[in-house]
């Protein structure tokens, strides 16, 4: 037995901020922001909707769909940086919100590669057999964040929440491998400072490329795999130049790269949960497929893991 996933789910706000929108308060354009970013539309959360709100929905489906209840957990981690205050952590108001008994909660803050270090530690505990289900959630309200006078952040973020339950899955389905990583002495090119965003564009542009790259072909290799075995590329959904950098490097085809960033833009540490199970619900992924997800964010933090699709 090996861990992996026994069910997900997500929450996206209502309202859709498009490009277009965009153009009418700052000076930039939807074919500018297309072809840099592939960035259609993003979600944006409205003033009573908070990232704890968030995080609740998509756990509450998550456990749904995995056929248990929040009295089954055993531990819930959050990876957010946006969370509501410094402190209780989001985490802790989830367990309060889903009635999870007393269980262990604790936040993550890897920023982007928030959900892939996430995975990795809830997979520790499930296979030292310390505990059975691990809610694992990514939620970020990037809005409250985001400086909305600068034009080369404020296009790229939105809000949303992914989860997903940890446990035991049958055997060769799962995480197969995995591989964590960071480089502190790039944090001063992707920080927040006075409440907002500050970005570093081409310094992160270098990095993300090099790094998301590297640690998919690196997983791959780990888990005794080679590129033909990959059935799908699921890539922090950043920026899209960044995204097909990382499928060039694993030398797939175009179709085997999920793309949800036209449609969400960069929501950092749901990025990944997200797509995949937009995936899942369109019919793409399917029992036994072979995924590969990877990303990187502040700090500068990088994750990745290859996993075995099905129970």
């Amino acid at each position: 037995m090996s861990a992996g996933i026994l069910g997900m789910g997500k929450f996206v706000p209502e309202r859709i901020v498009t490009n277009k929108d965009l153009e009418k308060t700052m000076d930039t354009s939807d074919e500018w922001i297309r072809t840099r970013t592939g960035i259609e539309e993003r979600r944006i959360a409205d003033d009573t909707m908070d990232t704890s709100d968030m995080a609740f929905a998509a756990a509450e489906q998550a456990i749904k769909n995995a056929g248990l209840t929040a009295k089954d957990l055993d531990l819930i981690l959050v990876a957010t940086v946006t969370p509501d205050h410094p402190f209780p952590s989001v985490a802790c108001m989830l367990q309060d919100k889903l009635g999870a008994n007393h269980i262990a909660a604790m936040d993550i803050s890897a920023a982007c590669s928030g959900f892939m270090y996430g995975m990795v530690t809830a997979k520790q505990f499930i296979d030292s057999h310390t505990y059975q289900h691990v809610l694992v959630v990514g939620v970020e309200k990037l809005s409250k964040i985001t400086d909305w006078n600068d034009r080369g952040t404020a296009v790229l973020f939105g809000d949303a929440a992914a989860a997903a339950v940890i446990g035991q899955v049958s055997e060769g389905r799962g995480i197969l491998s995995f591989e964590l990583g960071s480089d502190g002495s790039g944090g001063k090119y992707l920080y927040q400072e006075d409440q907002f965003i500050k970005m570093n564009g081409r310094e992160v542009f270098k990095f993300a490329v090099r790094q998301m790259g590297e640690s998919a072909v690196n997983v791959v290799e780990k888990a005794g795999l080679n590129k033909e075995d990959i059935d799908y590329l699921i890539p922090h959904q950043a920026n899209i130049r960044i995204m097909e950098a990382s499928r060039e490097r694993l030398d797939i085809p175009e179709e085997k790269m999920i793309k949800t960033i036209q449609k969400y833009g960069n929501t950092s540490a749901s990025s990944i949960p997200l797509a995949l199970i937009d995936a899942v619900e369109a019919g793409q992924i399917k029992d036994g497929d072979i995924l590969v997800m990877v990303g990187f964010g502040g700090g500068l933090t990088w994750g990745a893991l290859t996993l075995k699709w099905g129970k």
